[in-house]
């Protein structure tokens, strides 16, 4: 059996550390090990963490501490620097996969019938007393504004989307990568993009693995529970650190992998929300603001960035440009 490490990233999570390790340690497939990457916290995340994984005999655990916030993105390049495992689970401590969640990805991670880098679940979220349970996400899509979202959001969990398939991206909260995949895009040594911090990077690495032609799996058989936090409906809500991140990255992810065809054929839809991400920044989120002032000045970083991976990229425009026409593909197709 293929070792499989999970790789979590903290800040702040001591309330989800219990449930979500408790979780982890049920999980049926071995070998297994964890390494918790703590990213700062100030509620005592990274000693919750060691008090628990201490208790552990069977799994081999350990908890990296980070002397500041690098976002999820540091957090996890951190982690998966702790491991070599052939495989890794990138887990949010509010995420509560099922024994066989583990078991189920790796079998269509490593299917001969495509070039798999990457497998997710469907993630469901938490169901309050007596309410309809509701789908969290079944694979990444992307629309012609160049927002990506998580297919499913929100809607009531009526059984839809149980068929595997080939979708765009794959959540950071619960997917399984191939070691060899990461590796073969990683930006010298880091695979998730430092720039990102947080929001988005997930969505990046996705483009990234799928421009060196690694296809990402859908697997409906794996199922976690995910209390998501960061949703579009609570906007207004989050911390502005995130709202940054987010309006910031938006457009960092277009200045790296953008294409000249796709910029013509989405020009129009995405220069409308440009404009309205603009207007509402400008009378409400003034918080946001700096985001543009950072482009400016990384302006020069993003620029090598984006020569450094559209120089990489094996796969044609084509084969990318698809997945903004459509949420998925069969997955039993030929290759």
């Amino acid at each position: 059996m293929d070792r499989v490490a999970v790789c979590m990233v903290t800040h702040d999570s001591a309330a989800d550390l219990r449930d979500g390790l408790a979780a982890v340690a049920a999980l049926e497939h071995r070998p297994l090990e964890v390494v918790v990457v703590d990213c700062a916290s100030a509620d005592g995340s990274a000693g919750v963490a060691e008090e628990i994984l201490d208790g552990w005999r069977e799994i081999p655990a350990r908890v990296v501490r980070l002397d500041d916030n690098r976002g999820f993105a540091g957090g996890m390049n951190a982690a998966l620097q702790a491991t070599d495992a052939p495989y890794v689970l990138s887990l949010n401590p509010d995420a509560r996969p099922r024994p066989d969640f583990v078991t189920r990805l790796l079998e269509r991670l490593r299917s001969p019938a495509w070039r798999v880098g990457a497998a997710t679940g469907r993630l469901v979220r938490p169901s309050a007393p007596g309410g309809e349970p509701l789908l969290d996400a079944c694979g990444m899509v992307l629309t012609r504004t160049w927002r990506h979202l998580d297919r499913g959001s929100g809607e009531p969990d009526r059984g839809q989307l149980e068929r595997p398939e080939r979708v765009f991206g794959a959540t950071g909260a619960a997917t399984l990568y191939a070691r060899a995949a990461l590796a073969d895009v990683r930006l010298g040594d880091d695979v998730f993009d430092p720039l990102f911090h947080s929001f988005r990077e997930d969505a990046e690495l996705s483009f990234r693995l799928r421009e060196r032609g690694w296809e990402i799996a859908y697997e409906p058989a794996a199922v976690a529970i995910h209390r998501r936090r960061v949703v579009p409906e609570r906007r207004r809500r989050l911390p502005a650190a995130i709202n940054y991140h987010s309006l910031k990255n938006r457009y960092l992810l277009r200045a790296v992998h953008q294409t000249a065809g796709n910029f013509v054929r989405t020009l129009i839809p995405t220069l409308a929300r440009d404009l309205m991400a603009l207007a509402y920044v400008l009378l409400v989120e003034h918080t946001s603001l700096p985001a543009y002032a950072w482009l400016w000045r990384h302006r020069r970083e993003i620029r090598e960035r984006r020569r450094l991976v559209q120089g990489r990229r094996t796969a044609p425009a084509a084969a990318v440009d698809v997945w903004f026409r459509c949420q998925a593909l069969p997955w039993d197709d030929a290759p």
